[in-house]
Protein backbone atom coordinates (compact mmCIF):
# COMPACT_ATOMS: atom_id res chain seq x y z
CA UNK A 1 0.00 0.00 0.00
CA UNK A 2 1.43 3.20 -1.57
CA UNK A 3 1.95 5.93 1.90
CA UNK A 4 -0.51 8.80 1.43
CA UNK A 5 0.15 12.13 2.77
CA UNK A 6 -2.35 14.20 5.28
CA UNK A 7 -1.65 17.71 5.01
CA UNK A 8 -3.99 19.88 2.87
CA UNK A 9 -3.00 22.81 4.08
CA UNK A 10 -2.21 26.65 3.45
CA UNK A 11 1.23 28.47 4.27
CA UNK A 12 2.35 32.15 4.45
CA UNK A 13 5.84 32.79 5.18
CA UNK A 14 6.98 36.62 5.78
CA UNK A 15 10.37 38.41 5.56
CA UNK A 16 11.62 40.59 9.10
CA UNK A 17 11.75 43.77 7.01
CA UNK A 18 7.83 43.15 5.46
CA UNK A 19 6.49 42.85 9.14
CA UNK A 20 5.42 45.16 11.35
CA UNK A 21 7.70 44.95 14.10
CA UNK A 22 11.04 43.63 12.27
CA UNK A 23 9.68 39.82 12.84
CA UNK A 24 10.39 36.80 10.77
CA UNK A 25 6.84 35.14 10.72
CA UNK A 26 6.50 31.40 8.81
CA UNK A 27 2.34 30.07 9.50
CA UNK A 28 0.12 27.42 8.29
CA UNK A 29 -2.93 26.03 8.73
CA UNK A 30 -2.50 21.92 9.55
CA UNK A 31 -5.73 20.45 7.68
CA UNK A 32 -5.73 16.90 7.72
CA UNK A 33 -8.83 14.45 5.95
CA UNK A 34 -11.07 13.82 8.55
CA UNK A 35 -12.59 16.82 11.17
CA UNK A 36 -10.95 15.11 14.19
CA UNK A 37 -7.62 13.99 14.34
CA UNK A 38 -6.98 15.48 17.72
CA UNK A 39 -3.65 16.79 18.47
CA UNK A 40 -1.73 18.24 21.65
CA UNK A 41 0.66 20.75 22.18
CA UNK A 42 4.04 19.91 24.49
CA UNK A 43 7.81 20.42 24.86
CA UNK A 44 10.14 17.39 23.86
CA UNK A 45 12.58 17.81 26.09
CA UNK A 46 16.60 17.60 24.70
CA UNK A 47 18.26 14.40 24.33
CA UNK A 48 22.37 13.62 24.96
CA UNK A 49 23.90 10.76 24.32
CA UNK A 50 20.85 8.97 23.68
CA UNK A 51 21.40 6.47 20.19
CA UNK A 52 18.02 6.33 19.11
CA UNK A 53 16.90 4.71 15.37
CA UNK A 54 13.07 6.28 14.19
CA UNK A 55 10.46 3.99 12.63
CA UNK A 56 7.81 5.35 11.21
CA UNK A 57 4.64 2.97 11.94
CA UNK A 58 2.61 4.58 8.68
CA UNK A 59 5.48 3.96 6.38
CA UNK A 60 8.10 1.66 8.13
CA UNK A 61 10.68 4.71 7.82
CA UNK A 62 13.78 3.79 9.49
CA UNK A 63 16.82 5.52 10.49
CA UNK A 64 19.33 6.32 12.93
CA UNK A 65 18.89 9.67 15.10
CA UNK A 66 21.98 11.72 16.03
CA UNK A 67 22.60 10.75 19.82
CA UNK A 68 22.26 14.70 20.73
CA UNK A 69 19.15 17.02 19.58
CA UNK A 70 17.85 20.12 21.13
CA UNK A 71 14.31 20.66 23.22
CA UNK A 72 11.58 21.58 20.75
CA UNK A 73 7.86 22.24 20.64
CA UNK A 74 5.65 20.05 18.80
CA UNK A 75 1.81 19.96 18.25
CA UNK A 76 1.45 15.89 17.18
CA UNK A 77 -0.91 13.77 16.41
CA UNK A 78 -2.74 12.05 20.26
CA UNK A 79 -3.72 8.68 18.57
CA UNK A 80 0.05 8.17 17.29
CA UNK A 81 -0.44 4.08 17.19
CA UNK A 82 -3.23 4.90 14.55
CA UNK A 83 -2.89 8.58 12.85
CA UNK A 84 1.60 8.38 13.13
CA UNK A 85 3.16 10.99 14.89
CA UNK A 86 3.05 14.37 12.95
CA UNK A 87 4.72 16.64 15.10
CA UNK A 88 4.04 19.47 12.50
CA UNK A 89 5.14 23.16 14.01
CA UNK A 90 7.57 24.44 16.47
CA UNK A 91 10.72 25.90 17.75
CA UNK A 92 13.80 24.35 18.85
CA UNK A 93 16.08 26.22 21.65
CA UNK A 94 18.00 27.81 19.24
CA UNK A 95 15.04 29.76 17.87
CA UNK A 96 14.47 27.83 14.74
CA UNK A 97 11.39 27.66 13.50
CA UNK A 98 10.06 25.22 10.91
CA UNK A 99 6.47 23.76 10.05
CA UNK A 100 6.10 20.60 8.24
CA UNK A 101 4.99 20.65 6.02
CA UNK A 102 2.43 21.81 3.08
CA UNK A 103 2.01 18.93 0.78
CA UNK A 104 2.77 19.94 -3.02
CA UNK A 105 2.06 17.34 -5.84
CA UNK A 106 4.55 16.75 -8.92
CA UNK A 107 3.69 16.06 -12.06
CA UNK A 108 3.66 12.53 -13.95
CA UNK A 109 6.17 13.66 -16.32
CA UNK A 110 8.94 14.57 -13.52
CA UNK A 111 8.02 11.00 -11.37
CA UNK A 112 7.84 8.89 -14.01
CA UNK A 113 11.93 9.29 -13.86
CA UNK A 114 12.22 10.09 -10.16
CA UNK A 115 9.02 7.99 -8.82
CA UNK A 116 8.31 8.55 -5.00
CA UNK A 117 10.10 6.19 -2.64
CA UNK A 118 7.36 3.85 -0.25
CA UNK A 119 9.40 4.05 2.53
CA UNK A 120 11.35 7.24 2.64
CA UNK A 121 11.02 10.22 4.70
CA UNK A 122 7.30 11.46 4.93
CA UNK A 123 5.64 14.26 7.13
CA UNK A 124 4.59 11.97 9.66
CA UNK A 125 8.70 11.55 10.62
CA UNK A 126 10.20 14.72 8.88
CA UNK A 127 9.72 17.43 11.94
CA UNK A 128 11.05 14.67 14.11
CA UNK A 129 13.79 13.85 12.20
CA UNK A 130 15.02 17.49 11.58
CA UNK A 131 14.11 20.11 14.48
CA UNK A 132 16.01 18.94 17.07
CA UNK A 133 19.21 19.17 15.08
CA UNK A 134 19.44 21.88 13.26
CA UNK A 135 20.81 25.85 14.34
CA UNK A 136 19.41 28.02 11.67
CA UNK A 137 16.60 28.13 8.75
CA UNK A 138 19.32 27.58 5.92
CA UNK A 139 20.83 24.93 7.95
CA UNK A 140 17.57 23.39 7.76
CA UNK A 141 16.60 23.34 4.63
CA UNK A 142 20.55 22.27 3.73
CA UNK A 143 19.96 18.69 6.39
CA UNK A 144 16.79 18.11 5.14
CA UNK A 145 18.02 17.89 1.96
CA UNK A 146 20.97 15.63 2.71
CA UNK A 147 18.72 13.02 4.67
CA UNK A 148 15.67 13.14 0.98
CA UNK A 149 18.66 12.47 -0.76
CA UNK A 150 19.75 9.39 1.52
CA UNK A 151 16.39 8.17 2.06
CA UNK A 152 14.24 9.34 -0.45
CA UNK A 153 10.81 10.92 -0.47
CA UNK A 154 7.14 9.04 -0.47
CA UNK A 155 4.90 12.33 -1.07
CA UNK A 156 5.77 15.88 -2.11
CA UNK A 157 6.16 18.14 0.63
CA UNK A 158 6.78 22.02 1.14
CA UNK A 159 8.80 22.51 4.50
CA UNK A 160 8.55 25.97 5.80
CA UNK A 161 11.68 27.08 8.40
CA UNK A 162 12.52 30.21 9.92
CA UNK A 163 15.19 31.97 12.19
CA UNK A 164 15.38 35.62 13.99
CA UNK A 165 17.09 36.79 10.07
CA UNK A 166 15.64 34.18 7.48
CA UNK A 167 12.81 32.38 6.14
CA UNK A 168 12.80 29.82 3.66
CA UNK A 169 10.05 27.64 1.67
CA UNK A 170 11.84 24.15 0.21
CA UNK A 171 9.69 21.95 -1.90
CA UNK A 172 10.25 18.40 -2.22
CA UNK A 173 8.55 17.15 -5.41
CA UNK A 174 9.61 13.96 -6.37
CA UNK A 175 11.82 10.85 -4.59
CA UNK A 176 14.79 13.13 -4.73
CA UNK A 177 14.07 16.37 -6.36
CA UNK A 178 13.69 19.65 -4.38
CA UNK A 179 14.46 23.74 -4.37
CA UNK A 180 14.40 25.98 -1.44
CA UNK A 181 13.63 29.58 -1.98
CA UNK A 182 14.66 32.22 0.61
CA UNK A 183 12.15 34.76 1.10
CA UNK A 184 13.32 38.36 0.71
CA UNK A 185 13.32 40.31 3.80
CA UNK A 186 10.86 42.98 1.90
CA UNK A 187 8.72 40.09 0.94
CA UNK A 188 5.73 37.43 1.70
CA UNK A 189 4.72 34.43 0.12
CA UNK A 190 1.78 32.43 0.21
CA UNK A 191 1.43 28.39 -0.39
CA UNK A 192 -1.78 26.14 -0.92
CA UNK A 193 -0.63 22.68 -1.86
CA UNK A 194 0.30 23.40 -5.45
CA UNK A 195 4.61 23.70 -6.56
CA UNK A 196 5.01 27.04 -5.86
CA UNK A 197 8.37 28.28 -6.64
CA UNK A 198 8.95 29.94 -9.72
CA UNK A 199 12.19 31.06 -11.52
CA UNK A 200 15.37 29.79 -10.40
CA UNK A 201 18.81 31.12 -10.32
CA UNK A 202 21.64 28.63 -10.07
CA UNK A 203 23.79 31.18 -9.72
CA UNK A 204 22.66 33.28 -6.44
CA UNK A 205 23.31 30.43 -3.24
CA UNK A 206 22.54 33.07 -1.01
CA UNK A 207 18.77 33.22 -2.03
CA UNK A 208 18.14 29.13 -3.59
CA UNK A 209 19.78 25.79 -2.70
CA UNK A 210 18.52 22.53 -4.38
CA UNK A 211 18.95 18.82 -4.71
CA UNK A 212 22.12 17.63 -6.50
CA UNK A 213 21.99 16.82 -9.95
CA UNK A 214 18.92 18.34 -10.58
CA UNK A 215 19.64 20.98 -13.66
CA UNK A 216 20.94 17.54 -15.30
CA UNK A 217 18.29 16.15 -14.78
CA UNK A 218 15.49 18.44 -16.12
CA UNK A 219 17.98 18.64 -19.53
CA UNK A 220 18.76 15.10 -19.46
CA UNK A 221 14.51 13.73 -19.42
CA UNK A 222 13.27 16.90 -21.28
CA UNK A 223 11.40 18.58 -19.06
CA UNK A 224 11.27 21.86 -19.07
CA UNK A 225 8.18 23.26 -21.12
CA UNK A 226 9.71 26.40 -20.69
CA UNK A 227 12.01 28.04 -23.89
CA UNK A 228 13.57 29.86 -21.41
CA UNK A 229 14.34 29.66 -17.48
CA UNK A 230 13.72 27.39 -15.28
CA UNK A 231 10.58 27.44 -13.67
CA UNK A 232 10.44 24.74 -10.74
CA UNK A 233 6.44 25.30 -10.57
CA UNK A 234 6.06 24.68 -14.54
CA UNK A 235 8.56 22.05 -14.89
CA UNK A 236 7.66 19.79 -11.29
CA UNK A 237 3.96 21.35 -10.65
CA UNK A 238 0.88 20.60 -11.76
CA UNK A 239 -1.46 22.79 -13.69
CA UNK A 240 -5.35 21.07 -13.43
CA UNK A 241 -8.70 21.77 -13.02
CA UNK A 242 -8.16 20.53 -9.09
CA UNK A 243 -5.37 23.50 -8.56
CA UNK A 244 -8.14 25.94 -9.97
CA UNK A 245 -10.49 25.26 -7.04
CA UNK A 246 -8.57 23.83 -4.73
CA UNK A 247 -5.62 25.41 -4.79
CA UNK A 248 -5.03 28.49 -6.48
CA UNK A 249 -8.11 30.72 -5.10
CA UNK A 250 -6.57 30.34 -1.60
CA UNK A 251 -3.46 32.09 -2.29
CA UNK A 252 -5.24 34.47 -4.43
CA UNK A 253 -7.23 35.50 -1.34
CA UNK A 254 -4.50 36.40 0.70
CA UNK A 255 -2.66 38.16 -2.22
CA UNK A 256 -6.05 40.30 -2.51
CA UNK A 257 -6.39 40.83 1.42
CA UNK A 258 -2.46 42.01 1.35
CA UNK A 259 -2.63 43.84 -2.49
CA UNK A 260 -5.81 45.05 -3.11
CA UNK A 261 -4.64 47.07 -5.51
CA UNK A 262 -3.70 44.15 -8.07
CA UNK A 263 -6.69 42.76 -10.17
CA UNK A 264 -5.93 38.83 -10.25
CA UNK A 265 -8.25 36.02 -11.06
CA UNK A 266 -8.74 33.53 -8.30
CA UNK A 267 -8.17 30.48 -11.01
CA UNK A 268 -5.28 32.01 -12.69
CA UNK A 269 -2.45 29.76 -13.07
CA UNK A 270 0.71 32.53 -12.66
CA UNK A 271 -0.44 33.70 -9.01
CA UNK A 272 3.25 35.26 -8.08
CA UNK A 273 5.17 33.48 -5.38
CA UNK A 274 7.33 36.02 -3.94
CA UNK A 275 4.73 38.88 -3.23
CA UNK A 276 5.66 42.87 -1.91
CA UNK A 277 3.12 45.07 -0.02
CA UNK A 278 3.25 48.39 0.81
CA UNK A 279 1.62 47.30 3.92
CA UNK A 280 3.20 46.03 7.08
CA UNK A 281 2.46 42.72 7.80
CA UNK A 282 0.95 42.13 11.27
CA UNK A 283 0.35 38.49 13.58
CA UNK A 284 -3.42 39.87 12.97
CA UNK A 285 -3.00 39.97 9.40
CA UNK A 286 -1.87 36.30 8.75
CA UNK A 287 -4.47 35.23 11.22
CA UNK A 288 -6.57 36.86 9.46
CA UNK A 289 -5.94 34.97 6.05
CA UNK A 290 -5.69 31.56 7.65
CA UNK A 291 -9.07 32.15 9.48
CA UNK A 292 -10.84 33.26 6.07
CA UNK A 293 -12.92 31.78 3.64
CA UNK A 294 -13.47 33.85 1.26
CA UNK A 295 -15.18 36.58 3.42
CA UNK A 296 -16.66 39.87 1.66
CA UNK A 297 -16.50 38.02 -1.99
CA UNK A 298 -18.91 35.99 -3.76
CA UNK A 299 -17.38 32.74 -2.92
CA UNK A 300 -18.36 33.01 1.08
CA UNK A 301 -19.65 29.55 2.10
CA UNK A 302 -21.66 31.40 4.39
CA UNK A 303 -22.67 34.44 2.18
CA UNK A 304 -26.38 34.96 1.13
CA UNK A 305 -25.22 34.90 -2.55
CA UNK A 306 -25.55 32.12 -5.80
CA UNK A 307 -25.20 28.57 -4.55
CA UNK A 308 -22.96 27.61 -6.81
CA UNK A 309 -20.61 30.50 -6.74
CA UNK A 310 -20.09 30.19 -2.77
CA UNK A 311 -19.23 26.41 -2.98
CA UNK A 312 -17.32 26.79 -6.43
CA UNK A 313 -13.75 26.98 -4.16
CA UNK A 314 -12.36 25.32 -1.04
CA UNK A 315 -11.90 27.58 1.84
CA UNK A 316 -8.87 28.42 3.68
CA UNK A 317 -9.96 28.26 7.33
CA UNK A 318 -12.15 24.40 7.49
CA UNK A 319 -13.61 22.51 10.01
CA UNK A 320 -10.48 19.85 9.39
CA UNK A 321 -7.90 22.39 10.43
CA UNK A 322 -6.69 20.50 13.57
CA UNK A 323 -4.46 23.79 14.52
CA UNK A 324 -3.13 26.83 12.97
CA UNK A 325 0.05 28.44 13.50
CA UNK A 326 2.27 31.70 13.56
CA UNK A 327 5.44 31.02 14.41
CA UNK A 328 7.24 34.30 15.25
CA UNK A 329 10.68 35.41 15.97
CA UNK A 330 11.42 39.03 16.79
CA UNK A 331 14.06 41.39 16.38
CA UNK A 332 13.20 44.14 19.36
CA UNK A 333 13.73 41.78 22.16
CA UNK A 334 16.60 39.89 23.83
CA UNK A 335 16.76 36.57 21.69
CA UNK A 336 15.97 34.11 25.03
CA UNK A 337 11.98 35.44 24.60
CA UNK A 338 12.12 36.28 20.80
CA UNK A 339 10.34 32.67 19.80
CA UNK A 340 6.68 33.02 20.31
CA UNK A 341 4.17 30.40 19.03
CA UNK A 342 0.50 31.89 17.93
CA UNK A 343 -1.32 28.53 18.17
CA UNK A 344 -5.31 27.49 17.43
CA UNK A 345 -6.70 24.71 18.26
CA UNK A 346 -10.25 25.73 16.91
CA UNK A 347 -11.17 26.16 13.78
CA UNK A 348 -9.11 28.90 13.10
CA UNK A 349 -12.30 30.88 11.67
CA UNK A 350 -14.09 30.90 15.24
CA UNK A 351 -11.24 30.52 17.65
CA UNK A 352 -8.30 32.69 19.13
CA UNK A 353 -4.68 32.30 18.19
CA UNK A 354 -3.04 32.08 21.52
CA UNK A 355 0.58 33.23 22.30
CA UNK A 356 3.17 30.96 23.81
CA UNK A 357 6.93 31.65 24.45
CA UNK A 358 8.73 29.37 22.91
CA UNK A 359 11.72 28.88 25.17
CA UNK A 360 10.37 26.76 27.63
CA UNK A 361 10.16 23.33 29.20
CA UNK A 362 6.39 22.33 29.49
CA UNK A 363 3.14 23.17 28.50
CA UNK A 364 -0.70 23.61 30.58
CA UNK A 365 -1.56 19.82 31.17
CA UNK A 366 -5.11 20.84 29.08
CA UNK A 367 -2.93 21.18 25.70
CA UNK A 368 0.08 18.61 26.72
CA UNK A 369 -2.76 15.74 27.10
CA UNK A 370 -5.45 16.11 24.93
CA UNK A 371 -7.96 12.76 25.42
CA UNK A 372 -9.10 11.57 21.86
CA UNK A 373 -12.42 11.84 22.38
CA UNK A 374 -14.69 15.22 23.64
CA UNK A 375 -14.08 16.47 27.31
CA UNK A 376 -14.11 19.21 29.64
CA UNK A 377 -10.59 19.69 30.34
CA UNK A 378 -8.44 20.04 26.61
CA UNK A 379 -7.91 22.78 25.10
CA UNK A 380 -8.17 21.47 21.75
CA UNK A 381 -11.81 20.35 22.88
CA UNK A 382 -12.65 23.56 24.58
CA UNK A 383 -12.05 25.73 21.07
CA UNK A 384 -13.40 22.63 18.80
CA UNK A 385 -16.77 23.51 20.68
CA UNK A 386 -16.48 26.96 20.04
CA UNK A 387 -15.92 26.52 16.51
CA UNK A 388 -19.74 24.27 16.76
CA UNK A 389 -21.27 26.07 18.43
CA UNK A 390 -20.48 29.52 16.53
CA UNK A 391 -20.95 27.88 13.03
CA UNK A 392 -24.54 26.10 14.14
CA UNK A 393 -26.25 29.59 14.07
CA UNK A 394 -23.47 31.47 12.00
CA UNK A 395 -25.86 34.99 11.26
CA UNK A 396 -26.86 35.36 14.56
CA UNK A 397 -23.33 34.23 15.98
CA UNK A 398 -20.99 35.75 13.86
CA UNK A 399 -21.17 39.60 15.32
CA UNK A 400 -20.39 38.05 18.93
CA UNK A 401 -17.77 35.72 17.91
CA UNK A 402 -15.72 38.60 16.08
CA UNK A 403 -16.07 40.57 18.94
CA UNK A 404 -14.81 37.81 21.34
CA UNK A 405 -12.00 37.26 19.10
CA UNK A 406 -11.14 41.30 18.55
CA UNK A 407 -10.89 41.51 22.69
CA UNK A 408 -9.06 38.31 23.11
CA UNK A 409 -6.54 40.09 20.25
CA UNK A 410 -6.56 42.97 22.46
CA UNK A 411 -5.89 41.39 25.71
CA UNK A 412 -3.46 38.55 24.52
CA UNK A 413 -0.67 41.01 22.99
CA UNK A 414 -1.03 42.93 26.43
CA UNK A 415 0.05 39.76 28.29
CA UNK A 416 2.89 39.33 25.71
CA UNK A 417 4.09 43.04 25.85
CA UNK A 418 3.65 43.15 29.76
CA UNK A 419 5.50 39.41 29.93
CA UNK A 420 8.41 40.97 28.11
CA UNK A 421 8.32 44.12 30.23
CA UNK A 422 8.07 42.28 33.30
CA UNK A 423 11.00 39.76 32.20
CA UNK A 424 14.06 42.55 31.36
CA UNK A 425 15.87 41.53 34.22
CA UNK A 426 15.51 38.13 34.08
CA UNK A 427 18.11 35.38 32.11
CA UNK A 428 19.02 32.16 31.88
CA UNK A 429 16.69 29.43 33.51
CA UNK A 430 15.34 32.15 35.56
CA UNK A 431 13.71 33.71 32.78
CA UNK A 432 12.85 30.13 31.19
CA UNK A 433 10.51 29.14 34.35
CA UNK A 434 9.43 33.02 33.94
CA UNK A 435 7.75 32.56 30.44
CA UNK A 436 6.60 28.74 31.05
CA UNK A 437 4.48 30.24 33.86
CA UNK A 438 3.69 33.19 31.48
CA UNK A 439 2.35 30.28 29.47
CA UNK A 440 0.23 28.29 32.05
CA UNK A 441 -1.52 32.08 32.91
CA UNK A 442 -1.98 32.55 29.45
CA UNK A 443 -4.03 29.35 28.77
CA UNK A 444 -5.87 29.90 32.07
CA UNK A 445 -7.13 33.99 31.34
CA UNK A 446 -8.64 32.32 27.90
CA UNK A 447 -10.03 29.17 29.47
CA UNK A 448 -12.36 31.52 32.15
CA UNK A 449 -12.82 34.15 29.01
CA UNK A 450 -13.63 31.14 26.04
CA UNK A 451 -16.27 29.40 28.71
CA UNK A 452 -18.06 32.47 29.73
CA UNK A 453 -18.38 33.14 26.12
CA UNK A 454 -19.38 29.89 25.07
CA UNK A 455 -21.90 29.62 28.24
CA UNK A 456 -23.44 33.56 26.86
CA UNK A 457 -24.11 31.81 23.08
CA UNK A 458 -25.46 28.74 24.47
CA UNK A 459 -27.79 31.10 26.44
CA UNK A 460 -28.54 33.12 23.31
CA UNK A 461 -28.86 29.66 21.41
CA UNK A 462 -31.47 28.89 23.30
CA UNK A 463 -33.91 31.73 22.42
CA UNK A 464 -33.78 30.44 18.93
CA UNK A 465 -34.82 27.54 18.61
CA UNK A 466 -37.77 26.48 16.26
CA UNK A 467 -39.54 24.87 18.80
CA UNK A 468 -41.72 27.73 19.98
CA UNK A 469 -45.09 29.41 19.88
CA UNK A 470 -46.47 32.50 20.51
CA UNK A 471 -49.92 32.30 21.59
CA UNK A 472 -52.24 35.16 20.64
CA UNK A 473 -52.82 36.96 24.09
CA UNK A 474 -56.98 37.33 22.94
CA UNK A 475 -57.24 33.62 23.28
Amino acid sequence: MSYKSLSACTSVLVGKNASIDGSTMIARNDDTFLPLTPQRFYVHDAVSGQNKTWISNQNGFTADMPADGYRYLATPNVDVDKEGVYAESGFNEKNVAMSATESVYGNERALSIDPLVENGLAEDSLQSMVLPFINSAREGVSYLGQLIKKYGSPEGNGVLFSDNDEVWYMEIVTGHHWVAQRIPDDAYAIAANQVAIQQVDFNDPDNFMYSDGIQEFVEENHLNTDKQGFNFRHIFGTDNEKDRHYNTPRVWFGQKYLNPEIEQSPISSDLPFICRTSKKISVEDIEYILGSHYNETEYDPFSKGNESTKTLFRPISMNRTQNSHVLQIRNDVPAEKSAIMWLCFGVPAFSPYVPFFGNVTDTDPSYANTPLRCDDESAYWMYRKLSVLVEAHYSEFIQDDVDFLTASKEKLRRHVDQALKESKSLSGQELTDYLTEQNHQVVKMMRIDTEQFMHDLFEKGLTLSKLTFNMDKNL
